[in-house]
């Protein structure tokens, strides 16, 4: 089942007297279910591209169909509302708020979707939990290793069911056995169904994809199935060997 779908994508912005052309009739679509990853060097239109794919932003020109519906021209708040209700952000620096639990980030995007308390400690605990972190929930950020905070942004990007969780660069702020660590995460959440989308510039993090679209210059340069998946256990147990 198709669950995104672009069509001639084009993002302008004028700075100063000059006309820049970020996106540039850029076409595709993802199914449900689909891991694929988004890259390209800096200025090649992929953070635009992640952008108007979480609803951030609205194009210049063409149409972005979520969940069979248009919202390429969209208001703020109907923005607002698709992106709590339809999509799951991971960040590179986890955007975690300093004085709140990791039960408490966690459910946060449950209060602006009008959950009871009492659901919303009960989602977000499992949420936690599926994320290895039913040990740390009173914790604060500040006691979290980096890996255990993107662990919360990753359950806390899962507690509202979102149709895909778009992922930005996140393992940019680890260290390697980490980074293996939550793409291993990610590669568990792709076997349960979810659709995930992961914008980045490294290969090695690409590689866990099954789907690699490459941009350069506001257009699509390539876009290929991925015949050398990076398999996270095989990783692992390099880096246990290394040990």
């Amino acid at each position: 089942m198709e669950i995104i779908r672009l069509e001639n994508i084009s993002r302008h912005y004028t700075v100063g007297t000059v006309l820049v052309k970020a996106l540039n009739s850029v076409s595709f679509t993802v199914m449900k279910g689909e891991y694929l990853a988004l890259m390209g060097p800096s200025g090649s239109g992929k953070s635009t591209l992640m952008n108007l794919l979480g609803c951030l932003d609205t194009p210049t020109g063409g149409s972005y169909i979520l969940n069979n519906q248009d919202v390429s021209e969209l208001d703020d708040n109907r923005l607002a509302e698709i992106r709590n209700k339809e999509i799951g952000f991971v960040f590179q620096t986890f955007n975690l708020l300093p004085r709140y639990t990791a039960l408490d980030n966690v459910a946060l995007p449950l209060i602006y979707a009008g959950y009871r308390k009492d659901e919303r400690i009960q989602i977000a605990e499992k949420a936690l939990t599926d994320v290895g972190l039913s040990d740390r929930m009173t914790h604060k950020p500040n006691e979290l290793s980096g890996g255990q905070r993107q662990r919360v942004a990753v359950a806390r990007a899962l507690v509202n069911n979102p149709s895909i969780i778009l992922a930005d660069e996140p393992t940019g702020n680890l260290d390697t056995r980490t980074s293996v660590e939550i793409m291993g995460l990610f590669d568990e959440l792709h076997r349960k169904g979810n659709t995930i989308i992961v914008v980045t510039h490294e290969e090695d993090i690409a590689r866990y994809a099954h789907r690699i679209i490459r941009l350069r210059d506001g257009l699509i340069e390539t876009d290929e199935v991925n015949q050398n998946i990076t398999r996270y256990q095989e990783i692992l147990d390099t880096l246990q060997d290394v040990e």
